[in-house]
C-alpha cells in the first residue's frame, strides 16, 4: 500500500482484520512500498498528494487523464522497472511472502514483474480501492486475482485484458466495525438516539455528519457555515451538526473558535467513525470511495459535496443514480437540500437509507480474504 490519502491503508487494515478472522495463523505484513522502497522522486509522492489535491486539482486531473491510456501505463512500467526492481526485490526477499496483495494503483505492474522474477510461483493479487473510475494502472492482465468493488469496475478490468476467471466483483474492503446494530429478530435498528446519547449529543435533534476525509480536505468551513445557517433559519428542520476534520488541525481549531447558533461538535481524526455514522441522519462528504462504502453499509443517506478529479468522478453518479444520495457542489444549495431532507414527514431520508443498504457490500473484506486464501491454497 501507500499513504496517498487514507483509503489505501484503511483497505489494507480491513483485509488484515478479515485474514485474522478467516485464518488465525495467517501473518499479514503491511508495507508502504512507495515511501520506503521506491526510488526518488516516487518515494516522496506521499508529501505532494495532499497539497496537490488541495491547491492544484487541475494539474492532478490533467495528469490522471493524460496517463489513463494502457499504452501510457506500459511506457511508465518500462521507465520505472530498471530503477525500482532492485529495491522491491530486496523487500520481497526479506519478507519471503506466500502471497503479495496490492491495494494501490502504482503498485501493480512493476511490483508484479519483480515478484515473478524474485519469487517465482508466489501469487500476486490486486484489490482495487476506486469504485468506478478505475485507472489502467490498477489493471494488470497478468495478475493472479483482481478484486474490484463494482460491476462497472469489473467491465473495465475485462476491457483491459484481465481474464474473466481472475476477476471478482467483491465490493470495497471495509472494517467490520462498520455494521449496523441488529435486533434479536435480525432486523436493523434504525433508532439513532442511543448513539447520539453515547457521543454526548442532543438525543432528540437530527444530526448532520460532515466528514472531510482523513486529511481534512475541501471547503469544509463554507459547507459547515451554510448548514448551520440553514438549519437555524428553518425552525421546522432544526438539527445539530458534527464536523470531523481528520488530521487537519488548523481546520479543527478554526471551527472550534466559531460561533454557530446551533449545537455543533467539532472533532479531529476519530477512531470511532462507526459510532458517529450510527448517530447521524445523513452524511455530507466528498465522493471518497471509503466513506461512501462505509455510509452505504450503515444505511446512511449521502450528500456529496465534491470529488477529486479522475478517480472519484464516477462515484457521484454511482451514488445518485442508485438513489442513495445527491450531489450539490455549492454550499448554499447543499445546505438547502439537507434541510429539505430533514423536514419532518419527508420520506426522502428513509427511501435513500433503504437504497444505501441495498447497494452496500458489508462482507466485502471477508469475501476478498476467502478468495485470496483460496488463491494461496491453489498455488504450487
Amino acid at each position: 500500500m501507500a499513504d496517498t490519502g487514507g483509503g489505501h491503508r484503511s483497505a489494507g487494515q480491513a483485509l488484515a482484520e478479515a485474514f485474522a478472522e478467516e485464518d488465525p495463523l495467517a501473518q499479514v505484513v503491511m508495507v508502504d512500498a512507495l515511501r520506503h522502497h521506491a526510488p526518488f522522486p516516487v518515494n516522496h509522492i506521499h508529501r505532494t498528494y495532499r497539497p496537490l489535491i488541495h491547491h492544484g486539482r487541475w494539474l492532478w486531473s490533467a495528469a490522471w487523464h493524460l496517463s489513463r491510456g494502457y499504452s501510457r501505463v506500459e511506457r511508465m512500467r518500462r521507465v520505472f522497472w530498471p530503477v525500482a526492481r532492485r529495491r522491491l526485490a530486496a523487500l520481497y526477499r526479506s519478507q519471503e511472502p506466500d502471497l503479495v496483495v496490492s491495494v494501490h494503483p502504482l503498485l501493480n505492474h512493476v511490483p508484479l514483474d519483480v515478484v515473478r522474477q524474485a519469487l517465482p510461483g508466489v501469487p500476486f493479487a490486486t484489490v482495487v480501492t476506486d469504485l468506478v473510475s478505475v485507472h489502467p494502472a490498477w489493471l494488470c492482465p497478468d495478475v493472479d486475482l483482481l478484486c474490484v468493488p463494482t460491476e462497472a469496475a469489473g467491465r473495465l478490468a475485462l476491457s483491459a485484458g484481465v481474464p474473466r476467471e481472475r476477476v471478482r466483483v467483491s465490493g470495497l474492503p471495509v472494517s467490520r466495525k462498520f455494521s449496523p446494530a441488529m435486533n434479536g429478530n435480525g432486523a436493523e435498528i434504525t433508532d439513532n438516539q442511543p448513539g447520539r446519547r453515547r457521543l454526548g449529543l442532543h438525543p432528540d435533534l437530527p444530526l448532520v455528519l460532515l466528514v472531510s476525509g482523513g486529511e481534512g480536505m475541501g471547503p469544509v468551513s463554507d459547507i459547515a457555515r451554510a448548514l448551520a445557517q440553514t438549519i437555524q433559519r428553518g425552525g421546522h428542520s432544526a438539527g445539530q451538526l458534527a464536523i470531523i476534520c481528520g488530521r487537519n488541525h488548523a481546520l479543527q481549531r478554526r471551527l472550534e473558535a466559531m460561533h454557530w447558533g446551533i449545537p455543533v461538535r467539532v472533532a479531529g481524526f476519530v477512531e470511532n467513525m462507526p459510532e458517529w455514522m450510527a448517530a447521524a441522519d445523513l452524511v455530507v462528504t466528498k465522493a471518497g470511495p471509503g466513506t461512501i462504502s462505509e455510509a452505504l453499509i450503515m444505511g446512511l443517506p449521502i450528500l456529496l459535496s465534491g470529488f477529486i478529479p479522475g478517480q472519484e468522478e464516477g462515484n457521484v453518479p454511482y451514488v445518485v443514480d442508485n438513489g442513495a444520495g445527491a450531489y450539490e457542489s455549492q454550499p448554499e444549495r447543499l445546505a438547502a437540500r439537507a434541510a429539505e431532507w430533514l423536514r419532518p414527514g419527508n420520506p426522502a431520508l428513509a427511501q435513500m437509507a433503504a437504497r444505501a443498504r441495498a447497494l452496500a457490500k458489508p462482507n466485502a473484506a471477508r469475501d476478498i480474504a476467502r478468495d485470496l486464501l483460496a488463491l494461496l491454497a491453489s498455488s504450487p
